[in-house]
């Protein structure tokens, strides 16, 4: 229980801090800056943990390496929240998650589909 309710205040603290940063707090309460926090830990935990090898508040780890991880986390939530509130901003994530999806998806060379081969015949990907 008090590893509960100390998630939901470091939770907080990380949210308010990001929210700080990106300069979003004027719209933000209490309540989203706990989810910014908490979702912002998971988004870090997929992403920036496997880069810098340090686990995130979600993990139950407080160290200030997990702190700024989630952190970023949370920074980075909230700047692709930012960015879906205009329609240009959209397709840019639009266009980011296709490609992702294309170079997950068509870049082992399992994949033997003509869209695949296609893809990976692109003089740049080469």
């Amino acid at each position: 229980m008090i590893d509960f309710i100390s998630w939901i205040i470091v939770g907080a603290l990380i949210g308010w801090v990001a929210s700080l940063i990106m300069k979003t707090n004027s719209r933000q309460g209490l309540i989203a800056d706990i989810i910014v926090g908490i979702v912002g830990a998971l988004v870090a935990g997929y992403f920036l943990s496997p880069l810098f090898g340090v686990s995130t508040i979600n993990e139950g780890d407080f160290s200030i390496p997990a702190l700024l991880v989630s952190l970023g986390g949370a920074v980075i939530l909230l700047a692709i929240s930012k960015l879906f509130r205009n329609v240009g901003g959209f397709i840019v994530i639009l266009i980011i998650a296709l490609a992702v999806y294309v170079y997950v998806s068509c870049w082992p060379m399992e994949s033997t589909s003509l869209f695949c081969a296609g893809i990976r015949a692109l003089p740049f990907l080469r």
